[in-house]
């Protein structure tokens, strides 16, 4: 009788381990592709899918980006996007505002084929400051850059030419963005001349370089993320999706 029960109580133990190991498995993948985002995409359509193997910063080293972003621009970009519903995750634009206006700070990003599309230039909105914008308003008539995620929409002909319009995603942050006019578009002052200290400034719109303006606003047009980066405070203190 006892040996009976023994070999019950040891029968059901092991069933319940073997439970609990397959359980405790899964529970450590999703625990480490939770915050961490690790749960990097496989290539689906639209959609760039994390997996256990693939962290955030082993794509940022595969994309070669370590001369190009800091490391945080980049995982803030990435890591928002996860939490942001209905946008293609193929390709996410990173404009970084940390920079000064006469170095390349406008990156477009294949995250499907780990390269990236475009490297250039991009004006900031003239009160927003001289080289490297320090004050960000989501005010029309403001005339300042806003920071944050966007999302790309359709395409039209306006005064500045091909432009692209943008849904600014954070509220209170950049969600006047349709209001305001603000869109991607193509300009010849969009480049620096030579010695300059600054480039030229904008109404608050990312104009970049006319000769590739078409190009880009193609590449990531139709629902697409464009997140703008700034370390300046309020945004830091205010976004809930860095």
């Amino acid at each position: 009788m006892v040996k009976n029960v023994i070999f019950i109580l040891l029968t059901l133990a092991s069933s319940t381990m073997a439970s609990m190991g397959s359980y405790s498995i899964n529970e450590k993948l999703n625990l480490d592709s939770a915050l961490s985002i690790d749960n990097i995409k496989v290539k689906n359509g639209n959609s760039f899918q994390f997996s256990p193997n693939n962290s955030i910063e082993n794509l940022y080293n595969e994309l070669n980006l370590r001369n190009k972003i800091e490391f945080t621009t980049f995982s803030n970009a990435v890591s928002g996007m996860k939490k942001i519903k209905g946008v293609k995750e193929d390709i996410i634009t990173i404009v970084d505002f940390t920079k000064p206006s006469v170095k390349e700070r406008f990156f477009v990003i294949d995250l499907k084929n780990k390269k990236t599309l475009f490297s250039t230039y991009v004006m900031h909105g003239k009160n927003s400051g001289e080289s490297i914008p320090k004050e960000f308003s989501n005010v029309v008539n403001s005339f300042k850059s806003s920071p944050g995620f966007y999302k790309t929409e359709n395409t039209y002909s306006g005064e500045f030419g091909y432009s692209l319009r943008l849904d600014g995603l954070e509220k209170g942050i950049n969600d006047k963005a349709k209001e305001r006019a603000i869109v991607v578009h193509g300009s010849q002052y969009a480049k620096p001349k030579p010695g300059a200290k600054r480039l030229d400034r904008s109404l608050g719109c990312p104009a970049i370089p006319k000769e590739i303006s078409d190009k880009v606003i193609n590449k990531i047009k139709d629902g697409r993320l464009l997140y703008i980066h700034t370390n300046e405070k309020s945004y830091v203190q205010n976004s809930s999706l860095i």
